[in-house]
């Protein structure tokens, strides 16, 4: 197994670095082929790791691979761990970054810098599993730095656009924002704990819950303030309320690169940190109902937004925050089995709707706004039937006494009940905004559906499809067609869309068991909490489907407000007024951010431009030291006449002054 291990781990670097470094000299073949092969080579080699975790009561496998850093009492080395944890997210990881690399292959086919963008993607990928695999936390932080790195190379790749650029480097600021969060709690991790191993500092932490620390004057709980210190940086990670607004704007990337960062990779990174670290957060009660009422407030707050967007990729994008809420608090009220149940089947149908969502707008010319699709289920078929599978896995469909339904069917009932079995203020809080977001989710999802394949064709409206046809609406007629007609994607990009959807279909029937019943399963992985898993299994019935009701509301809904009368949305979003345009906007948060952050900043860097550098530094340093010697230069030059009597009459002069300052 350790081979197996040091191979996933280290083919997406080789190969990043040689497609890389090779760029267009390589050529774009062979740079697709080293990459997307090293991809597939570490998700063969990971699916049997995960199988032998799933049969139970197998030990975690520490892989040394060199000697780090050795700094007084400091000392670790670069170690790579594999438990049933990490396993996990090895299958995730390398499967949804492999099929991602197969469907560049079409996505991308057009682009002149494929081989950047594959090395791209691989190093993402590599920096990803590095932090997955981390047995310390200085480890952990190195993957975690190098994944943000790569998100900010990806989100802006097609750096001409200058909006490509601002969104990766808002995405970089606002994770370094919650990064410097991050690296407080290690530091006070090992101020505490003396040591940055993973393993012994969650053997030590439950001897520390009720000890203090002084931080920023005053005496906190030891656990309370590591473990919040650690939440920030998975708030940036993760993209919780307050640190999410980088989220929506990533999507100025590559749809490819939409699927891998918010569907199983970077997003998740935050979520599997709370989980790993586990037995730290069961030791700091405070820091769990933070966690959970942050985690229930994501959920709603995304799932507002994404009601009302038009883009179909930054529907999906809320969907991810929305559904990450929901990992965060079935992790906040203990069941982080759960919440890694989520997080594994929320990465297949999640990776499906974005590709899904990318080989529409490749069959729309690249029209990404919904209001200008409809009626394209007949011209796509199996992109309409991969997203049909993905919306089914995403709603939660499933009928709790069948024993049967879609993978987000077992996931996210499991987390509803958790948190209504947890018996605290604010896991019955969680419930209920839970449960109002798979409303919304219902909703939305199937709006997204109902404006996509449904309904007339809007097509003669888009400016980017008549650019193809070059016919104005006049010469198009009554055909609101515009004379376009839409093409089903190469199968390089349809293959990934039918192995997604089988797990989108499959994932939460065949391991709801092991994820959440079986302790034998994790073996000490997580912290897991029996008596939790007991009470779930005794919730009420209308509990156990208040999902499954919320969802059929959802869906009528939708086919009320958009198949049957289209009228509707118009009229609600008038009668609302503000409320609506608050929501549409993003509940305001780029603007007050704008106004709180970005102009102070902007404005305090122009007073140290203008007033600082060249006012006064530049005034009285260099163009100072500049034009005085420029001035002496000047006297200087108006002495040099040329003339032999001047050089003689200063001579003398200068005689006089010597002979005058000896005398007196």
């Amino acid at each position: 197994m350790q081979t197996s291990i040091l191979i996933i781990v280290f083919a997406p670097l080789l190969a990043a670095i040689i497609a890389g470094l090779g760029n267009r000299k390589l050529g774009n073949m062979p740079a697709k082929v080293i990459t997307t092969g090293g991809l597939f080579l570490s998700c063969a080699l990971s699916w049997p790791i995960f199988l032998q975790f799933l049969g139970g009561d197998v030990a975690a496998t520490v892989v040394p691979v060199l000697k780090w850093v050795q700094s007084g009492t400091m000392s670790f080395d670069w170690v790579l761990r594999v438990d049933t944890l990490t396993a996990i997210m090895l299958v995730v990881i390398t499967s949804v970054s492999a099929l991602v690399h197969l469907y560049s292959w079409g996505y991308m086919s057009d682009d002149p810098d494929q081989p950047r963008f594959f090395a791209y993607l691989s190093l993402f990928t590599f920096a990803m599993l590095m932090l997955v695999t981390a047995n310390n936390l200085v480890q952990m932080f190195f993957g975690w730095e190098g994944v943000g790195l790569a998100s900010y190379l990806l989100i802006g790749f097609w750096f001409q656009r200058p909006s490509a650029g601002a969104a990766a480097i808002k995405a970089f600021v606002v994770n370094r924002v919650g990064d410097l969060g991050f690296m407080l709690g290690i530091f006070g991790t090992f101020l505490v704990f003396q040591t940055t191993s993973i393993p012994e500092i969650l053997e030590a932490a439950p001897a520390m819950a009720g000890s203090t620390i002084t931080f920023m004057g005053a005496r906190w709980d030891t656990m309370t303030i590591l473990c919040l210190l650690l939440f920030i940086g998975a708030m940036g990670k993760s993209a919780q309320l307050g640190l999410h607004t980088w989220l929506p704007d990533a999507m100025e990337g590559p749809t490819p690169v939409s699927a891998l960062i918010h569907a199983a990779t970077m997003v998740t990174a935050g979520v599997f940190m709370v989980c790993r670290l586990s037995p730290m957060f069961e030791a700091a009660p405070a820091a769990l109902t933070v966690v959970t009422v942050v985690g229930a407030a994501t959920c709603f707050f995304a799932a507002t937004i994404g009601t009302t967007q038009w883009d179909i990729k930054r529907v999906i994008a809320y969907s991810t925050c929305s559904q990450l809420g929901y990992m965060f608090f079935a992790a906040g009220v203990g069941a982080y089995g759960a919440a890694m149940f989520h997080l594994f089947t929320h990465a297949f149908f999640k990776a499906l709707l974005f590709l899904g969502a990318g080989s529409v707008i490749h069959a729309m010319h690249h029209e990404q706004d919904m209001r200008y699709y409809g009626g394209l289920r007949k011209h796509i078929p199996i992109t309409f039937w991969a997203m049909m599978a993905g919306t089914l896995a995403i709603t939660g469909l499933g009928v709790y006494h069948l024993g049967a339904g879609f993978a987000g069917f077992w996931s996210k009932d499991a987390i509803l009940e958790a948190a209504y079995a947890s018996g605290t203020s604010a896991g019955n809080a969680a419930f209920w905004l839970g449960t109002t977001a798979a409303l919304l989710t219902s909703f939305y999802s199937w709006r997204l559906m109902f404006l996509t394949f449904w309904g007339r064709p809007r097509w003669i409206e888009s400016e980017h499809i008549q650019h193809t046809v070059h016919k104005t609406p006049e010469q198009a007629g009554a055909d609101t067609t515009g004379g376009y007609h839409p093409h089903e994607s190469p199968w390089v990009m349809l293959t990934p869309l039918v192995v997604l959807s089988v797990g989108a279909v499959l994932a939460g029937q065949m391991f709801h068991t092991q994820f959440i019943d079986t302790e034998a399963f994790w073996n000490g992985a997580i912290a897991y909490n029996e008596h939790l898993i007991h009470a779930m299994h005794e919730v009420p019935t209308l509990v156990k489907y208040a999902a499954f009701i919320v969802m059929v509301l959802g869906f009528i809904g939708a086919w009320y407000a958009y198949i049957r009368k289209p009228s509707v949305p118009a009229a609600v979003a008038q009668q609302l007024g503000p409320i609506y345009r608050f929501v549409y906007r993003k509940w305001m948060f780029d603007e007050l951010y704008n106004y709180v952050f970005v102009k102070p900043a902007f404005w305090l860097g122009r007073l140290f431009w203008k007033a600082g550098d060249e006012g006064t530094i530049n005034r009285f340093g260099p163009d100072g030291a500049a034009w005085l010697v420029m001035r002496g230069s000047g006297l200087a030059a108006r002495v040099q006449s040329g003339y032999l009597t001047s050089y003689a009459l200063i001579m003398l002069l200068g005689l006089v002054a010597a002979i005058t300052w000896v005398l007196f």
